[in-house]
């Protein structure tokens, strides 16, 4: 039997999805770079088992394709892929805000502020980023639905993929992230539908440019 020590190590599944995803958002493996089992399992000690789990997790959450006969490959990042992510965002996330307005308190709306504070002493675009992840979590983590939620966590990742290519991209400096204190604001008064509505604007602006000023 595992000690509750051992049981919370996590597996070397957790270890090898957990590499390659960060290494992929962050842009060391390219849109398109072969992903290679024999390598990898090399990288880890360990067997191709926890490789191919590895891959079939990374590819549920949009981060890599498997295709039959030819290997495993790192996920698309293009218009197309911009464009999916954005539509399920402003829709899933909408839903979620819509069921978490009942259960936001003055709590929550502290949540919100800290993560916002965050977004506005972040240095580095890797620190925006997560605290903008938080913000997003801390906006629909009321709505008490943790599928619904797993699903938006999964898209926050293809999202911090988009941000973090655009950065290296066209550089990076501090912004002033006005939509959330709109979105804050909008909170704070109970006023559902303008909330829903800065949100999905928010969100709309990633396809509009073509890669996410939010």
């Amino acid at each position: 039997m595992k000690t509750s020590r051992e049981a919370s190590l996590p597996s070397t599944v957790d270890q090898i999805a957990a590499a390659l995803r960060a290494q992929i958002i962050g842009g060391e493996l390219a849109a398109g770079a072969p992903l290679r089992q024999d390598s990898i399992a090399q990288q880890f000690g360990a067997s191709h088992v926890p490789v191919r789990e590895a891959f079939h997790r990374l590819q549920a959450q949009g981060l890599v394709v498997i295709l039959p006969r030819r290997g495993v490959r790192v996920a698309p990042l293009d218009m197309a892929s911009i464009r999916e992510t954005v539509e399920m965002r402003g829709a899933l996330e909408a839903l979620a805000l819509q069921h978490a307005m009942p259960g936001l308190d003055d709590r929550h709306i502290e949540l919100l502020e800290a993560a916002q504070a965050q977004c506005d002493e972040a240095q580095t675009l890797a620190e925006w980023d997560l605290a903008n992840r938080a913000f997003h979590r801390a906006l629909v983590a009321p709505c008490g639905m943790p599928r619904l939620l797993a699903v938006i966590d999964t898209l926050q990742l293809a999202n911090s993929r988009v941000v973090l290519a655009a950065g290296r991209s066209r550089g990076w400096q501090p912004r002033s992230n006005h939509d959330h204190r709109l979105i804050i604001d909008a909170l704070r008064q109970r006023d559902a539908p303008r909330a829903l509505s800065l949100l999905g604007r928010h969100i709309g602006t990633m396809e509009r440019v073509g890669f996410p000023t939010l």
